[in-house]
Formats: structure tokens, C-alpha cells, sequence
């Protein structure tokens, strides 16, 4: 079994959402490939393979629908395996690391024959991806979300009923002061009609005096 460390190849890939591109290796039917590789812990991780076998016959690598490929997925720290899957020779996994740490990642051939002397071309591309989503966190996020927003919600009702209440004063004090005004003007007719008759009586009184006088 034959390992090394995709991050010491390509430093990049350590990087969250990094794709390694076009990598590829040769590996007999009866050998395991191991790469290491440090994970975060809840990372999802997605791998693509294509694995294409030597044909003498056409002296060049093809798909072989026979060929399977086992990829299995390992935390070297614990040796917990976190999956193991067999897959037909183009195909895809997918995991989610538990633990923060250096993951195995190794793949193999379903040849179990020490005799067998297929030679394999295999593709990998592998991408890390980002965290799992915290459910949890998410809601008490959304909780978090919601209370703030009924607490506006109640803000903006009493705004609105702040402002339902100043139109009702204003109706109120514009009322009060059309009746003010309408009594201020009756009040000066009134005040007008008393000046009148006070004067006319003067004058019928005056007039009356002066005519006694002769």
C-alpha cells in the first residue's frame, strides 16, 4: 500500500471549496493507493474517479465495465472507518468527516488475484467542500430572526397606533377650533347689533331732547 499527502502535491487543496483537477496515477489490480489528507471536522468531501485498464490487445488504457473500484475512507487517528464503497469503474463518493484530523483516502481494484498483472490508469478529481450546516444554529438563528422581528413588528404597530392617535387629536383640536371661531364670529355679529341699536336709541333720545328744547 503506497500513501502520500495530497497537500504536500497541491497546497491548495487544503483550501475550503478547492478542486484537485486532473490528477492522475497508475496502480496495479492487486495494489491500494492511499492519499492523506487533513480535514476540519463536518467537512463534506466529493470525489470523481475514471479508472481506465491497460488492453495489449489495443496497447492502450480503456473502460472496462468488469473493473470496479473500492474507495475506502478512513480517520488515521481513531482507524475508524468512515466509508467504504465499491463503485463501477467511472463513478463518484461522497463523505462528511466526523472528526477534525488526517483522513486516508484509499483506492483499490476489485482484482483480488496476486497474479493478475492488469495495469490501471486511474483519474481523480477530489473537492472539499464547506462545513455541514449547523441545524441547530440555524435555528436558533431563525429564532433569533424572528423575535427581532416581531419586536419591529409590535414597534411599528405602536407607530402606527402613535399615529392613529395624533390624527384623532388633530381632528379633535381642528373641531375645537372651527367651534371657536364659528362663536368668535357670532359673538362680533352680536357685539355689532348692540352698537347699532345703542347708537340709534342715542340718536332718537338726542333728537327728542333737542325738539323739547324749542
Amino acid at each position: 500500500m503506497f500513501a502520500f499527502r495530497l497537500s504536500v502535491l497541491l497546497p491548495s487543496f487544503l483550501l475550503l471549496i478547492t478542486t484537485v483537477n486532473a490528477l492522475h496515477f497508475y496502480l496495479d489490480a492487486n495494489e491500494k493507493r492511499c492519499f492523506v489528507e487533513e480535514l476540519p471536522s463536518d467537512t463534506v468531501v466529493e470525489g470523481h474517479y475514471r479508472a481506465l485498464e491497460w488492453t495489449d490487445s489495443t496497447q492502450q488504457y480503456t473502460l472496462n465495465e468488469e473493473l470496479g473500484i473500492v474507495v475506502e475512507v478512513e480517520e488515521m487517528e481513531t482507524s475508524h472507518v468512515v466509508t467504504k464503497t465499491r463503485g463501477p469503474s467511472d463513478g463518484r463518493f461522497t463523505f462528511t468527516s466526523h472528526e477534525s484530523g488526517d483522513h486516508s483516502i484509499c483506492i483499490s481494484t476489485n482484482y483480488t488475484s496476486w497474479w493478475s498483472s492488469t495495469h490501471i490508469k486511474l483519474y481523480l478529481d477530489i473537492v472539499v467542500g464547506t462545513m455541514k450546516p449547523d441545524i441547530e444554529s440555524d435555528r436558533t438563528h431563525i429564532g433569533e430572526l424572528s423575535s427581532k422581528l416581531r419586536d419591529l413588528n409590535q414597534k411599528l404597530e405602536e407607530i402606527r397606533r402613535e399615529q392613529q392617535y395624533q390624527r384623532e387629536r388633530e381632528a379633535d383640536f381642528r373641531d375645537l377650533s372651527e367651534n371657536t371661531n364659528s362663536k368668535a364670529v357670532w359673538y362680533s355679529v352680536l357685539q355689532i347689533g348692540v352698537l347699532i341699536a345703542t347708537c340709534t336709541w342715542q340718536l332718537r333720545h338726542l333728537k327728542r331732547f333737542f325738539a323739547d328744547k324749542r
